[in-house]
């Protein structure tokens, strides 16, 4: 972009993996936040969630949103909650998605600042919530629906189109241009979160039209997936020892997204005779069961991969839903060995806590963790071989079988990144890679530069630079 008066401000997801916000400023006035995530993980990164927005939100004519994860649209209704009163524009997807999402994040903050004021365990004499109920429902009245492969004007001189992801249902690239300038340089693009080539249950990702500025996530950009000989092995023979010996599988998984698709690998796995068919699974997520009828809506049907069109993609005979508190606390001690699915996907919080509270000190159960799981957050420490996890102020000991199974994973790794951004046209003169713990980033960024031949930079939190 050739705009002097043009500016990108990394405000999250810069030298880490988590807080994704990109503030775009036009002409040192006009002001568009694309992704307004929270920051999660280590206790330094969460406390960022509490400092003072670094521009005040009033100011922010618009956001908008790649998708619907919460490290990408969770500091939504905090940001309303300080003067932002601008339109949200967002896919239908990720819409109905991040409904979903703030809500249950906002109970959950309410529970947890409740139950830390009760428990006395928090350093706070009153703990708060970063953001309560009505802020969402202050938040939601905002969204404006896009549509992929449609031209919208943002602002006055500056236009946007959407392109599929592949990563979660809604979840979209997004390209921005100026008017009066030449569109095929004046222009930026945002990767967003990217989906491998090929989602278990989504329609593929897209690669949009190119532009001499380009930021893209580097959640794996410095591995690669595995090609196994049979799927998820690993997975299907731990399932199997478990079983055999009277215990539980707890798989946290993401409520979005991640949950569609370890219930699609049960159901393969089932059927292939790789584990047993009669093994009860049981959904313990209201958000994740709220999302899996959103991925079920006919009116969706679009999203979904061309192999499920016309017919249900999950069909479990021993699928159960645990939606009443009582009904989960009864999957502490179920009446049979079970396969338990709960949120969240990294144990950040949620009934899954519950779950390894009761679950870690037995050794007839086992853990399965279906992705990357973020520097300091419960999940990282199982995996890691934590000898003993903390949890509502108090130590529990671990002695059940923990399992990564990074198979599942929907992002893609560094030769698929490569691989998208080298089919951009026109070429990218500047890659900002994002979204990433150093290590990942930066070896994209040095791979980037060797074969793609274009500058590849690792931003700082908080670095302005022009485009």
């Amino acid at each position: 972009m050739a705009n002097p008066h043009l500016s990108l401000t990394f405000l999250g997801a810069a030298g880490t993996v988590t807080g994704s916000k990109y503030l775009l400023t036009l002409g040192g006035k006009r002001r568009v936040l694309v992704d307004c995530g929270i920051f999660q993980g280590h206790k330094e990164l969460r406390e960022l969630n509490w400092n003072r927005f670094p521009t005040n939100p009033a100011t922010i004519d618009a956001v908008v949103l790649t998708h619907a994860h919460m490290d990408h649209c969770g500091y939504l209704p905090a940001l309303v909650r300080h003067g932002f009163r601008g339109p949200i524009h967002a896919t239908e997807g990720t819409r109905r998605l991040a409904e979903i999402v703030l809500r249950d994040a906002a109970h959950l903050q309410e529970s947890e600042a409740e139950d830390a004021r009760r428990g006395g365990y928090s350093r706070h004499a009153d703990p708060q919530p970063l953001y309560a109920v009505g802020d969402v429902e202050d938040t939601l009245p905002l969204f404006r629906t896009v549509d992929y492969h449609t031209d919208l004007q943002l602002l006055d001189g500056l236009w946007m189109r959407w392109w599929r992801a592949g990563h979660i249902l809604g979840s979209a690239s997004i390209r921005m241009w100026l008017e009066d300038a030449d569109p095929d340089e004046d222009a930026i693009v945002f990767s967003g979160d990217l989906g491998r080539p090929h989602h278990p249950v989504l329609a593929d990702r897209e690669v949009p039209t190119g532009a001499p500025t380009v930021l893209i996530e580097s959640t794996y950009g410095d591995r690669e997936h595995p090609e196994p000989e049979v799927a998820h092995d690993e997975f299907g023979q731990l399932i199997n020892r478990t079983i055999a010996r009277g215990g539980n599988v707890l798989i946290p998984a993401f409520a979005v997204d991640r949950t569609e698709v370890v219930l699609l690998t049960l159901q393969q796995m089932m059927a292939s005779g790789q584990i047993r068919d009669d093994i009860p699974i049981v959904v313990n997520s209201p958000m994740g069961l709220d999302a899996l009828d959103v991925y079920r809506d006919p009116a969706l049907a679009h999203e979904i991969g061309p192999e499920f069109r016309g017919r249900p993609f999950i069909n479990l005979p021993t699928l159960r839903e645990a939606r009443s508190k009582e009904d989960s606390i009864a999957l502490n001690n179920p009446s049979r060995p079970s396969i338990i699915i709960s949120a969240s996907g990294m144990a950040t919080g949620g009934r899954v806590v519950h779950h390894l509270q009761h679950m870690l000190p037995d050794p007839a159960n086992s853990v399965v963790f279906t992705g990357f799981q973020s520097a300091g957050t419960r999940g990282r420490a199982l995996v890691d071989g934590a000898e003993q996890l903390k949890m509502y102020g108090r130590y529990v000991p671990v002695r059940a079988e923990v399992l990564q199974d990074n198979e599942f994973s929907v992002h893609a790794d560094g030769s698929e990144l490569l691989d998208w951004l080298a089919e951009l046209s026109p070429r990218p003169a500047t890659v900002y890679c994002v979204h990433g713990e150093p290590d990942s980033a930066h070896a994209l960024a040095r791979r980037i530069r060797k074969q793609l031949g274009v500058v590849a930079v690792v931003p700082s939190l908080g670095e302005v630079v022009r485009l």
